[in-house]
Order: structure tokens, then C-alpha cells, then sequence
């Protein structure tokens, strides 16, 4: 704050110098604000694991996935401050990771194009789904052949936009609220992208089966 100070006959402005009230004040908002990004980034890291487990099933290697992990949390570190403390930090982070994949996938052009798909495409899948009578074990011995790596590739098979509905519902764990909300879509946009997508990594999972000499019939 500027005050004139009388030297000679001649005013001048002068900068007020602020007391110890205002310096103590101005170190504690310092204090707090990095009490509080130490505090956020601790709890951030506590998602790490999670936040890997979701890049992983994004891409196709881990390599891929540990930087699209990194990419994630450096973005988040210099944004922490338009987190909603209170609010679902981990939805907060899965966003970030969704909308880089996205980013990524548009410059590489890795992800598979969205393409009509006839009822043929759903052949496999409906041999898993044939049985009315009982439960089929079918699926369950499917999946218990396939390895981590299988089952990753299956899934990258499957249009980038279905993939991401399966990834937060099915393995992030997210509601259909929560997903939509990273998503940026409708609620039932996931529910209708999620269901395709199932159908669709059934398929790729009984393909890779009968590839490797089982039988799904």
C-alpha cells in the first residue's frame, strides 16, 4: 500500500512496509498451501497401484502403461489445485488417465476404428451363451487358460470406446455415474457401450481360446 512521505517540501510515494501481522498471515497461507499439495499428493499416490492396473488394461504393453501412468500424475501434480478436496479423488485421476489415452490414441492411431458389426461378429460369443438349461462353465474355463497377457490383448481388441466403458465399470470398479462423469458421456451411453463391449471381448477371449487349442463348443 503506497503513503506519502514529506522529504525536504517535496512528497513522494513510499511503499508501506507490512507489519509482523501481515508477514506472519502471508506465511501461514504459504504454510497451508503446501501442507495441503504435500497432503494431496500423498493420497494420490496411495491410487497408484489402481491408476496402473486401469492404464494397463488401456494399452497394449507395460512399458505403455507405466507412461501413460507417469503422463497422468505429472498432469495431476500441476493441476492439484482444481481438485475438489472431499470429492472422489480417484474418479479426479482415472479422468485425466482417460482423456491422455484418448489424446494418444488420436496421435498414434493405435486404437481400432469403430466399425458396424453383424450379427456373424458375435459367433463365438453366442456358442458361450448357447445353454439355457444350467450355467455354462464354458466362459469360466475360457478365461482361466487365457494369462494377464491374453486377457490385455483381448481387451485392446476391442473399439477404444467400448474399451474405456469396460475398463472403469468392470475393472476400476466405477458406477455408471462415476464412469459417465470421466467419460464426459450419458449414463446410458455407458450402459449401451459397456454391453457391446462385453459381447465383443467375449468373442476375442473365445477366439484366443480355440487358438490355443481349446474348446468353447
Amino acid at each position: 500500500m503506497a503513503t506519502c512521505l514529506s522529504v525536504g517540501g517535496r512528497t513522494r510515494p513510499t511503499r508501506k512496509r507490512p507489519g509482523r501481522n501481515g508477514e506472519c498471515g502471508a506465511g501461514r497461507l504459504r504454510w497451508e498451501d503446501a501442507r495441503d499439495r504435500v497432503r494431496f499428493e500423498e493420497e494420490a499416490l496411495e491410487l497408484a497401484d489402481q491408476v496402473y492396473r486401469v492404464a494397463r488394461r488401456m494399452v497394449s504393453s507395460r512399458e505403455e502403461a507405466e507412461d501413460l501412468m507417469q503422463e497422468t500424475y505429472a498432469r495431476a501434480f500441476r493441476s492439484w489445485r482444481s481438485f475438489q478436496p472431499g470429492t472422489n479423488l480417484r474418479a479426479w485421476l482415472l479422468r485425466i488417465l482417460t482423456n491422455l489415452n484418448i489424446d494418444r490414441g488420436r496421435r498414434v492411431q493405435r486404437a481400432p476404428d469403430m466399425q458396424p458389426l453383424e450379427e456373424g461378429d458375435y459367433f463365438l460369443y453366442n456358442k458361450l451363451e448357447e445353454s439355457t438349461q444350467a450355467p455354462n462353465p464354458d466362459e469360466e474355463r475360457v478365461l482361466e487358460r487365457l494369462s494377464q497377457d491374453d486377457a490385455v490383448s483381448a481387451l485392446s481388441a476391442v473399439p477404444h470406446d467400448f474399451r474405456d466403458a469396460i475398463v472403469l465399470v468392470d475393472i476400476g470398479d466405477f458406477s455408471y455415474n462415476d464412469a459417465a462423469q470421466i467419460l464426459d458421456i450419458p449414463v446410458g451411453t455407458v450402459m449401451s457401450r459397456l454391453h457391446r463391449g462385453r459381447r465383443i471381448l467375449k468373442r476375442e477371449l473365445a477366439d484366443r481360446a480355440v487358438t490355443d487349442g481349446g474348446d468353447v463348443t
